[in-house]
């Protein structure tokens, strides 16, 4: 039985870990070293259970850690070649540290097949992730991307778990202290995903045999945890879909770690 620990999720930091207790990944290591070692002290996973890190793109609130993280424990990174390119120019690669591009096919960790597929960020390579476990068990991470492609959508359908962003109530947005310009890029199709758009999806993926859901990255100034919560379970009620019976759902805080959920 997998699990997925929700480390960080937010403006401050991403970074989840999925698999067993003794072996799994790291999606993302947006937060640093240290702290990144503490949350998974609090779950009770050894660091030495982490056989690769898969990173979504090179923004900073998911590779702040990566670089000391991957070289202090001796962790193999896998990205697309946009942004392996993107994080040496940052300066974010380490020597010591093996980085591998990953591609349409995917790649084999702690017996689970990690696939990418494309997002719609304002990055250089944007991808979600797909996990499959040897049982056939599927999860998904799609987060960071401004809307549901059809790629994304053909990615998530059919998964057992998602983890799918819900950023920004829109009314909050709108009315927030953000400068124009910032609240236009959130908005765009290469920005983030609302409350609104992230609820909508929830029906067909339960319908398609999706039973455990993770909202995250959620914004700290433009949403509440309850509102995202909301949002999501109107949806989802208003297709006769009941909570604890259909489908659980959870908040990633966006300030802390999360409770695990098993798969």
């Amino acid at each position: 039985m997998a699990r997925i620990c929700p480390l960080f999720s937010g403006s401050k930091g991403n970074s989840y870990y999925i698999g067993a207790s003794e072996s799994g990944i790291l999606i993302d290591a947006g937060r640093s070293a240290k702290q990144l070692e503490g949350a998974l002290s609090g779950y009770n996973i050894d660091v030495g259970a982490i056989k690769a890190i898969f990173v979504t793109h090179e923004h900073t609130d998911h590779i702040q850690g990566l670089r000391v993280f991957a070289s202090r424990h001796n962790i193999r990174v896998y990205a697309t070649g946009e942004t392996l390119w993107a994080l040496e120019r940052l300066g974010a690669v380490n020597e010591r540290v093996n980085y591998a591009e990953i591609g349409t096919a995917g790649a084999e960790a702690a017996n689970m097949l990690i696939k990418p597929f494309a997002t719609s960020h304002d990055c250089a390579g944007s991808v979600g992730y797909t996990v499959e476990a040897s049982d056939g068990t599927k999860i998904a991470l799609a987060t960071d991307t401004g809307v549901v492609t059809e790629e994304i959508h053909d990615a998530i359908i059919g998964s057992d778990a998602v983890i799918i962003e819900s950023n920004h109530d829109v009314g909050m947005l709108m009315n927030g202290i953000y400068p124009y310009h910032l609240k236009r890029r959130i908005l765009s199709d290469s920005g983030h995903l609302s409350n609104d758009a992230c609820s909508k999806l929830l029906p067909e993926l339960v319908e398609s045999g999706t039973t455990r859901f993770i909202l995250a990255h959620l914004s700290r100034e433009n949403n509440m945890p309850t509102i995202a919560e909301s949002s999501a379970i109107y949806e989802l009620s208003n297709r006769k879909m009941k909570r604890d019976r259909d489908f659980t759902l959870m908040v990633a805080p966006p300030e802390t770690s999360g409770e695990c959920v098993l798969v």
